[in-house]
């Protein structure tokens, strides 16, 4: 009998229990990479939680944080639940989610190409160093296996006085060395993860694997991912007013918690844009278009900061 692929399992190669988050991330990463399309089906809570070797209640939890993330609808009707129309992949007609959930799914995709390729510009890549993690875990299980990965990533230079984070009083002394001593260590040890973690793949696995750092002269105002030359995904650094400890003196600072930041995609793969955009005829053209030069432009300039006013960067204290 021919399976009907409205109805098919969205499982794994293997079951093993999970905490409800896990649950999510797993099932988001799923329809990041286009196992689970816009519109199909959801397997049922009972196929989940046997899959997932968990109760029910876990299964619930986790359908109604991808519900409240916009990525299914019709979780609390009696029938499974269906990937939203504007689920990823696409992501044209989906809300922009916060950089450490939406980053993740995005990555995901990108990582199934045999030719993995990511440029970054960021604060610390903090929110990359978690979005490839997962996917080095799914390759040391053995269920993936890219055969190229390049990697570039831009960071501010250690040299700058960095725009933020930065004491609300600049007027007190030494508030602003302990903030960069803080914000270069977090730099650093991301950075250091990120190489150690993406090289050992040479050994382990045989994946060719290129990684390079550079340093920017400027404090960036946004983040930039760029996935397998198709795909931009672009976030503000939005300051607020903070505190941070040092000791018993919190300093009050302003800073951006990049991992919050919301995460907009542009692709310029036509054939990627959801089937809201195309059934709208010339305006999805016009999106394609738009979204295309988006991305075109990005690497660009992406190419020109690597290529001009970047320098050497170390990942050491």
């Amino acid at each position: 009998m021919p399976v009907d692929p409205e109805h098919t399992s969205a499982r794994g190669p293997r079951a093993s229990r999970a905490s409800h988050r896990e649950i999510a991330d797993e099932l988001r990463s799923r329809i990041g990479s286009g196992a689970l399309r816009p519109g199909q089906r959801m397997p049922t809570q009972a196929e989940l939680a046997e899959e997932f070797g968990v109760e029910r209640g876990a299964v619930r939890q986790a359908l109604d944080i991808l519900h409240a993330e916009r990525l299914l609808t019709g979780v609390s009707k009696g029938s499974p639940a269906r990937v939203a129309q504007g689920a990823w992949p696409g992501w044209s007609a989906a809300p922009p989610q916060p950089t450490v959930v939406g980053l993740g799914p995005r990555v995901a995709a990108a990582f199934a190409a045999p030719h993995v390729r990511i440029d970054a510009l960021c604060l610390t890549s903090v929110s990359l160093t978690l979005a490839v993690g997962e996917q080095l875990r799914l390759i040391h299980a053995g269920e993936l296996k890219p055969a190229k990965i390049d990697v570039r990533v831009l960071l501010p230079s250690r040299r700058i006085e960095l725009a933020f984070p930065t004491p609300v009083d600049p007027v007190r002394a030494g508030d602003g060395g302990r903030l960069h001593e803080r914000w270069l260590a977090v730099r650093n040890a991301q950075g250091m993860v990120l190489r150690q973690n993406l090289l050992a793949l040479r050994t382990t696995h045989g994946i060719e694997v290129r990684l390079a750092f550079r340093a920017l002269p400027f404090t960036p105002p946004v983040k930039l991912y760029l996935l397998n030359g198709a795909e931009a995904l672009f976030a503000y650094y939005t300051l607020g007013r903070h505190e941070q400890g040092f000791g018993e003196e919190p300093i009050p600072l302003y800073d951006a918690d990049g991992t919050r930041s919301m995460l907009f995609a542009f692709g310029s793969d036509a054939g990627a844009r959801d089937a809201g955009a195309r059934d709208a005829g010339a305006g999805a053209g016009d999106t394609e278009t738009r979204d295309a030069a988006f991305v075109a432009e990005s690497r660009r300039w992406f190419d020109a900061l690597w290529e001009t006013i970047s320098s050497e960067l170390e990942l050491t204290p």
